[in-house]
């Protein structure tokens, strides 16, 4: 329990006890230290912007909406919004956060302001928004690697809305709430796509999968895309229109199928010897788990020529609960893929490993998809936008600037180890230093990442 004892307005200063088994029994509060900041990493995420030429995409793509004693350029409160959002903000009031602190973020637009930008993107705007995030992601792939093969996620999430909001629905999981469907590419970790949709939306509804496969193809640059892409979903994307899509762009599939009647009797029919043992994956072979090839005439069934069905067998963990369709104590999951090869063990570890896109999927609600926070569905469309925009940023800072580790950290331990460090501004000879703490454990990995930014070609 903390007891102020004293307090003193002249010089702004408290002196608290705690508790003796606290680290310090006794210690001083003063509030007489100027030029702190509490985001000094957080600059790094509106650099990569200003560097990749993201910020001026931004800008051009919403020149028209500027009036003509604007003071805020409407694309710059976009890229703001953007980096508030990958920041960990999830409404527009946390614009302050980077507000209240001009010397690292320059002048930022009120919440009036930036309430009037998102009330503007129409559907014609966003279109140009997510141009100008193509452009940007072409350049990070010229600066850095690119996925050795592209492999795009795509699966749909529940966002629970706590008011009457347009749009929001019952969900088949008994809520209320949103229904947007995405696409990441698995490599790079990126978001390439998203399309919001009532409460209600069917899980496997097709014209939705295309739209979104359609937007997250346009993201890619000019030649990433050739007929080794592949193309990953659930079985929500085990519908004929997806796939005849998927394979007239020339791509691979992969896809959850359901176990009906005739599957399960190819299950049974499954002679022990053809079993072949899992892939883990580190690519050893994975204990209790198996994998086969079902004898099924899909092409009888309208689908495309070549399709396979892969299934396997694992024994259930521990507390696990079987169906009533599970044979001889074991779990069977099934998929189709037009995917070509013999190592089929192989193929079963490429489409096991999609799990991933739920990580994905978590990330992308802790840089504000958590919350739809406006009652208009096309409002909450635009921020769907700006979460996939600052969702890149993210992506994007650690392929340009971060390795080891932290290249590989998701955003919730980034913003604790980068992002939010305190640091203070000087400012001597017309020239601004930000000091970071010496004893901070990612010190120099925070140095080094502010030198590779300034060593970025300008965009």
């Amino acid at each position: 329990m903390r007891v102020v004892e004293a307090c003193s307005p002249k010089h702004k200063e408290v002196t608290v006890r705690v508790k003796n088994t606290t680290p310090h029994a006794f210690m001083k509060v003063r509030a007489d230290c100027g030029s702190l900041t509490s985001r000094a990493g957080t600059a790094l995420l509106v650099g990569v912007a200003d560097r990749i030429g993201l910020t001026g995409a931004l800008v051009e793509a919403l020149s028209d909406l500027r009036g003509r004693r604007g003071r805020h350029r409407p694309g710059g409160v976009a890229r703001d919004l953007a980096v508030m959002l990958a920041d960990g903000g999830d409404a527009l009031c946390d614009l302050g956060a980077l507000r209240d602190q001009e010397v690292l973020f320059g002048p930022v637009a009120s919440d009036a302001t930036a309430w009037r930008l998102i009330a503007a993107l129409d559907e014609e705007r966003l279109a140009k928004v997510r141009e100008a995030r193509a452009t940007a992601r072409r350049r990070v792939w010229e600066l850095a690697e690119p996925p050795k093969r592209m492999i795009l996620d795509i699966d749909a999430t529940l966002v629970t809305a706590h008011s009457e909001k347009e749009g929001a629905a019952g969900t088949y999981k008994r809520g209320f709430g949103f229904h947007p469907l995405l696409c990441f590419e698995a490599t790079s970790g990126e978001a390439l796509a998203g399309v919001l949709r009532p409460g209600n939306a069917g899980s496997n509804t097709a014209s939705d999968h295309i739209e979104v496969l359609t937007r997250a193809l346009l993201q890619l640059p000019a030649g990433a895309v050739n007929p080794g892409t592949l193309v990953r979903a659930d079985s929500g994307g085990a519908t004929h229109a997806l796939i005849d899509a998927v394979v007239g762009a020339g791509l691979c599939f992969s896809v959850g199928f359901d176990l009906t009647e005739p599957v399960r009797r190819a299950i049974l029919s499954v002679p022990e010897s053809a079993w072949v043992p899992a892939l883990g994956a580190e690519g050893g072979p994975r204990d209790g788990a198996w994998v086969s090839e079902l004898t099924l005439d899909l092409e009888a069934a309208g689908w495309p020529r070549g399709t396979r069905a892969l299934c396997r067998r694992e024994r259930p963990h521990p507390g696990a609960q079987l169906s009533f369709s599970d044979a001889q104590g074991y779990r069977f999951q099934v998929f189709i893929t037009n995917q070509r090869g013999r190592r089929i063990a192989r193929l079963e570890q490429v489409h096991r490993s999609r799990a991933a896109v739920e990580d994905s999927i978590r990330c992308a609600k802790a840089s504000g998809l958590r919350n739809l926070p406006f009652r208009a569905f096309a409002h909450n469309a635009a921020w769907l936008e700006l979460v996939l925009l600052g969702y890149d940023l993210v992506a994007w800072t650690k392929a340009l600037l971060l390795d080891g580790e932290l290249a590989r950290c998701e955003p919730k331990r980034l913003r604790y180890r980068l992002f939010h460090v305190a640091g203070r501004i000087v400012s001597h000879a017309r020239r601004i230093t930000l000091r970071l703490p010496r004893s901070w454990p990612w010190a120099d990995a925070l140095l080094r990442a502010f030198a590779r930014l300034q060593a970025l070609p300008a965009g």
